[in-house]
Parts: structure tokens; sequence; C-alpha cells
């Protein structure tokens, strides 16, 4: 997906959206910076381009004395707090960018990138091979072979991925709609989410936040990328506590692409739409609207994946005398802010 910016009120010397992929440039230096931006690539936002995120979020600085972020436009304010939050995990940054040079904010720039492109291309060569493992039927080889150093099979052109690769809502056993999908005759687009996110990959079109993002396939490869590859089966060994929800959506990035039969992740590639699929999970997983869902998934992979940390906790039972206490204490605070003159 191609963002355009559609604020007039932000200067010409602002760059485009930084909230998609820029070109694939190689930065020449070792920094901290790029090791250090790898855990942000995975749970922040994935699909950046760097330096632009941090032209722009300092030309923005400028203009929020004036203007409140609320009257930019909904991409803006997106990618303005994901600036924020790229500021909040590196003390100090800020103050460097803002006393260095055009060139040096954009070398910042592209050595986190590096650093961001490096662990998606690991992540990306790691899950093409470990998958295999997660989808062979128990017990049996996947027939045909599918070899793990080696695309071209995958995708719509195996039984098995393309089982998994289906967008929900058609089916499968149809032989005209295999027909069409290999043919490259029916087009999916990024939006039209495969029904490997679905528990059971099982889509009910009656109510499609039902086992959304919670397949075990995607299980398996989140434990296998944020704790350890060992941890798949067992409990996780890792830093994080918590899984956050740009993190469930990077995953279910890289397993879409490994499923594929594309052998390079690239933001021209359109036949894997890999940008337009993740920032629309975001789009939803986002949404005001969809809190409550989003919450539910939240604790839900909290407990496949870190079961012993508070945010696996489950939600107050609603018939509970601690969840009556919060409901009259909420109850009585709006009714305090609706008699105050």
């Amino acid at each position: 997906m191609t963002i355009q910016d559609t604020t007039p009120s932000i200067p010409t010397k602002r760059g485009s959206s930084a909230l998609h992929m820029g070109p694939r440039k190689k930065a020449s230096s070792s920094d901290p910076l790029v090791s250090h931006r790898r855990h942000f690539g995975r749970t922040v936002f994935a699909l950046c381009n760097y330096p632009s995120l941090l032209t722009n979020g300092i030309l923005r600085l400028e203009l929020l004395e004036d203007t409140p972020l609320e009257e930019f436009s909904a991409e803006e304010q997106r990618e303005h707090r994901i600036f924020e939050q790229l500021l909040d995990s590196y003390p100090g940054l800020l103050e460097w960018l803002k006393d260095g040079s055009e060139e040096e904010v954009l070398h910042v720039g592209e050595l986190i990138g590096k650093g961001a492109a490096g662990t998606r291309g690991d992540d990306t060569k790691t899950l093409k091979s470990a998958l295999l493992d997660w989808i062979s039927p128990k017990g049996e080889a996947i027939q045909p072979p599918l070899h793990r150093n080696s695309k071209i099979n995958r995708g719509f052109n195996h039984e098995l991925t393309g089982s998994l690769l289906c967008p929900a809502g058609l089916d499968w056993n149809d032989p005209q709609t295999k027909v069409n999908l290999r043919s490259g005759e029916m087009l999916v687009c990024g939006d039209q989410w495969p029904v490997f996110l679905y528990a059971l990959y099982i889509y009910d079109p009656e109510d499609p936040w039902c086992g959304l993002l919670r397949s075990r396939l995607l299980v398996c490869a989140y434990k296998h990328v944020f704790t350890s590859p060992s941890s798949v089966e067992r409990e996780p060994k890792a830093t994080m506590n918590s899984v956050t929800i740009a993190s469930v959506a990077y995953i279910a990035t890289q397993v879409r692409f490994a499923l594929s039969s594309s052998s390079v992740f690239s933001q021209t590639d359109t036949t894997t739409d890999s940008e337009t699929f993740y920032h629309s999970l975001l789009d939803l997983l986002e949404d005001p609207e969809e809190c409550q869902e989003v919450d539910e998934l939240l604790t839900w992979w909290n407990r496949q994946v870190f079961p012993t940390s508070s945010a696996a906790r489950r939600p107050i039972s609603s018939n509970s005398a601690l969840s009556n206490i919060r409901r009259k204490r909420l109850a009585l605070k709006q009714a305090t802010n609706l008699n105050s003159p």
C-alpha cells in the first residue's frame, strides 16, 4: 500500500510518508543503532522508511508548537506516534537529531533501517525452513515434498501451502478456485486475509473476529522469532514479557511470505503485496472501535507466549464483586463530570 501525503500544512521540505518501506539500501557503517533497532522493527513498526520517519518527525515537532496533533491526518498521527516510540526507546536520540545536520539525520535513519532490515531478513531466512515442520501433517511427510531452501513450489502451486494461503471466504476445495488462484486470474490483494490467520484454519463469515490471529501456526512462528527456536514446544526464555499488536502483525506477515512462492521480500512485489497486508492488520488492531476484541486477543496471545506474565492474566469476570465495584466507580465519576460546571 502506498501511503499518500494528504496534509497540505506540512512544509515542502518534509519527506514522503515514512510508514512504507524505502528503497533497499545498505548502510556501510556499523553502529549500536543497528542492533538496538532490531527489536523496534519487530515490535513497533516493521515496514518503515527510517530516514523519512526521522526527518518528518523533527519537522512535525516544530509544527506541533502551534498545531495540535489531532489536526493532522490519521496517517501522520500514526507516523508521529511511531516517531515518539523510537525516541523513547533510545534516550538522547532527540537531542542528537536536533543538533545534527540533515546528512547526519539521514545517516542515523539508514543505520536504524539497516538493523530493522537485517532482522527482517534473518527472520525470513529461518522461518522459510522452520515453517515446514509446523505445517507438516502429524506423523507424515509433506506430499509432494517442499524444499527448505527453495520456495518455487510453494504458494498456490502446492496443495498444502495453497490451502493455507487461500483467502478467507473462498473454498480451496473448489477446483475452479484453485485454477483461478494458480493461474493468477484471481488476484489476491494484501487486504484479502488468508485462512491460516484463523484458529483451526476456519473462517466464520458471520463472526469474522472469531479465531482471527489465533492459529497454532502463528504461535509457533512467534515463539521461534521472539523467544527462541527451541521454545516452540516449551516455555519461553525471553527478555520480552508481553505481546504487542505490531509484533503479531509482523509475524503474520512473515508467515504469509514464508508460505508464498516469492523469493525476495520487497515493497515492489505485487504478488505477495506484503506491505498492504501488514498495514491492513494494523488498521484493524489499532482501531479504537475494536479495542475490546483487541484486548482479548492480546490477553490470549500473552497466555500462549508469556503465561507467567501479568499481561496474561484473565480479564475480570463480568459478574464478580471487583467488576461491580469498578462499574459503580466509573458511573459515579461520569455523573460527577456531568454535574461539574
